[in-house]
């Protein structure tokens, strides 16, 4: 049918839409793919990656899997909140005994980053407007930057706290103290990273978070931990050190956790949100209103992955496989950690890099400025995040004298 020539012509509302600016991380994965170098090597993007440059699948991972192919008999759809024998699992190894189930509500969500934002929507429909406006959280300076883009998109009001210090190396813990002390008013949130902080590697002693405690409790701040490294730090139990010390001292806690990371699930998008309250009446009613935020969202999760967690952690000996699977991979960082060290204090001129071996986890804090990791790419085909920010699983131990020997001469430049 041809248009009347007096009808109005539509306005195109398409054709003023700017270009949004990459990724920082995942954009650069999106450039080191279209890099024809062969020898190119990314740091970039937080994943795994054994000694061939891949991401494994865990051998537990595909037992399960095998066992879910055998056993499964639907694919209809899961409840809002998620696979049951998931969410107690992620009961179990977040909270364990300290916190009665009565008092947890748990949500199955797409990932850590679905946890997230489940979490901020949820502050954001219950504990802000009134005469205070939007629900203010304080993050650490830095954090991982998707922090502020979820939380903002949920409606909070996103402040600061310091963390890292001026040396980019250490955590300044007197600046983060005061900053608890004083910028956040009692019922507002504290994001904390629960172990392995992300992007610097470096997180508190078991001294530091006694006070970091107190200080949350004295003030009457609610926290929100961030724990999607469970098991790359110092192992599985050491690693919840921070967030046990935290629940010791209050009664309310968000914890969103991932197991797109510990299980190697990064494609299954495997996450929680485990909300603490003070009673069972309160559980009950948060537990409501996360389905409320969950079905105005994504409606209900996924079940692969979540299947393969509960089927795992469900069978001893794949419990075990898994727990065993996982030391592998924890050692292998530290070593790479170490090995890059090592290299580094070999190279004329370069210098001291020992402050990484204090650092956990995946993630190290280089102290290499924009322009040197602008270099790093351009030069030899090494994509690191523009702060300097280094996934350590992504060397090679293979390719560590070429790597070292790379860094050394764009420091040196």
């Amino acid at each position: 049918m041809t248009a009347s020539p007096s009808a109005a012509k539509a306005p195109r509302r398409f054709d003023s839409i700017a270009m949004a600016a990459p990724d920082a991380i995942l954009g650069l994965t999106e450039a080191f793919n279209a890099d024809t170098r062969p020898d190119k090597m990314n740091l970039s993007v937080g994943v795994y990656k054994d000694a061939s440059g891949v991401t494994p699948i865990m051998k537990c991972v595909k037992a399960a899997e095998r066992k879910l192919i055998e056993d499964e008999t639907t694919k209809g759809y899961l409840t809002i909140d998620g696979l049951p024998d998931y969410r107690e699992a992620v009961r179990e190894m977040v909270f364990g005994d300290q916190v009665p189930s009565e008092r947890v509500a748990i949500v199955q969500a797409p990932g850590g980053t679905g946890a997230l934002s489940v979490a901020g929507g949820f502050l954001a429909r219950q504990c802000s407007g009134g005469p205070g406006g939007p629900l203010r959280i304080f993050v650490p300076t830095p954090t991982w930057a998707n922090h502020n883009a979820i939380m903002q998109d949920a409606g909070l009001l996103v402040e600061n706290y310091s963390y890292l210090g001026s040396d980019r190396r250490t955590l300044d813990f007197d600046a983060m103290l005061e900053d608890l002390r004083t910028k956040p008013k009692p019922g507002e949130v504290v994001l904390l990273h629960a172990c392995c902080h992300n992007p610097t590697g470096v997180d508190p002693t078991a001294a530091q978070w006694k006070a970091i405690a107190s200080v949350i409790a004295e003030r009457g701040l609610l926290p929100l931990l961030d724990f999607a490294y469970q098991g790359f730090g110092d192992g599985l139990d050491q690693d919840a050190a921070g967030l046990r010390t935290i629940l010791d001292h209050v009664d309310e806690a968000i914890v969103c956790s991932s197991y797109s990371k510990n299980f190697g699930l990064y494609s299954e998008r495997v996450g929680a949100v485990g909300l603490v309250t003070a009673s069972a009446e309160a559980t009950k009613a948060s537990l409501s209103q996360l389905k409320k935020v969950v079905r105005s969202n994504y409606s209900n999760p996924p079940r692969h992955g979540a299947a393969i967690v509960a089927t795992v952690l469900a069978d001893a000996d794949l419990t075990a496989s898994w727990k065993e699977e996982l030391e592998t991979m924890r050692l292998r960082i530290t070593h790479l950690r170490e090995q890059f060290v090592a290299g580094m204090s070999e190279q004329a001129g370069a210098p001291d890099f020992t402050f990484l071996l204090n650092q956990k986890g995946m993630f190290s804090f280089s102290g290499l400025t924009p322009m040197q990791v602008d270099e790093l790419k351009n030069k030899y085909g090494i994509y690191i995040v523009g702060s300097g920010r280094i996934n350590v699983a992504g060397m090679s131990e293979d390719r560590m004298d070429w790597l070292c020997s790379a860094v050394a001469d764009v420091i040196g430049n």
